[in-house]
């Protein structure tokens, strides 16, 4: 099945999405940290928060962090969850360098490595990893059931998977100021700090045609997954998944 963040280009029609958001991603790595935490209030280290102490009882040993950018989700894991061993995945070699520079002086790379992937398509072995994160970035995937289905073979049996995106307010006040904040201050600011053109809007576009709630939780049961649930966050700016293999 086809979704409708799944059409939304960062830049152009005539390139597949995947190879578009890798520059994307290179494109504006230098500052993504600065950004993200701003224009989210720093709100968003809470829900990461909030996402992994799901995970605290199962004390997963070797994770796998899906679209990690910079690695923020990885590096709260690690300290959060100590597991043995974290890899980070994602397709932009840009951001994963931010990342692997920030683990290095926080001395967390001998736990936490990098491995540049296409998400559709793992390198990883089956039943590899015993639980597997995703912040903000599934919605950038070319093919999301695909990104998924791929997600559930690399977990093991028993395993859980724990995505945190951002989602669109369903409810009065917050859905009309959020659309308006989406629309205007984030867009503007972007590309203000990142000096991408469209980066920031595409964004927006892509939280706004990403599949939601009720929906989403039953894409994971398409793609394999059991028990799969939802929390919506903060006035449902964000919404956190959670799944069993």
């Amino acid at each position: 099945m086809s979704y409708g963040q799944e059409k939304i280009k960062p830049y152009n029609d005539n390139q597949e999405k995947g190879a578009q958001v890798e520059m994307m991603f290179d494109n504006i790595a230098h500052s993504y940290d600065k950004l993200n935490h701003r224009l989210s209030w720093n709100i968003d280290k809470a829900w990461r928060h909030f996402a992994l102490k799901q995970l605290k009882p199962y004390h997963p040993q070797v994770m796998l962090d899906i679209a990690t950018g910079t690695g923020d989700f990885a590096i709260q894991a690690a300290k959060m969850l100590h597991p043995a061993r974290l890899v980070g995945a994602d397709i932009s070699e840009g951001m994963m360098e931010v990342g692997r520079q920030k683990t290095k002086a926080l001395g967390l790379d001998k736990t936490i490595s990098f491995s540049k992937e296409d998400c559709m398509a793992l390198s990883f072995e089956e039943s590899t990893f015993d639980a597997v994160t995703a912040a903000f970035g599934i919605r950038n995937f070319q093919d999301l059931d695909k990104g998924l289905r791929e997600m559930h073979r690399v977990l093991k049996k028993g395993g859980h998977l724990c995505i945190v995106e951002l989602t669109t307010p369903v409810h009065f006040p917050m859905k009309q100021l959020f659309k308006v904040y989406s629309h205007t201050v984030l867009p503007i600011y972007g590309r203000l700090i990142s000096g991408d053109q469209t980066a920031y809007s595409y964004l927006t576009a892509t939280i706004e045609a990403f599949p939601q709630g009720e929906r989403m939780v039953e894409i994971l049961k398409k793609a394999g997954f059991e028990e799969a649930s939802f929390k919506r966050l903060t006035f449902g700016i964000c919404t956190m998944y959670f799944a069993t293999k």
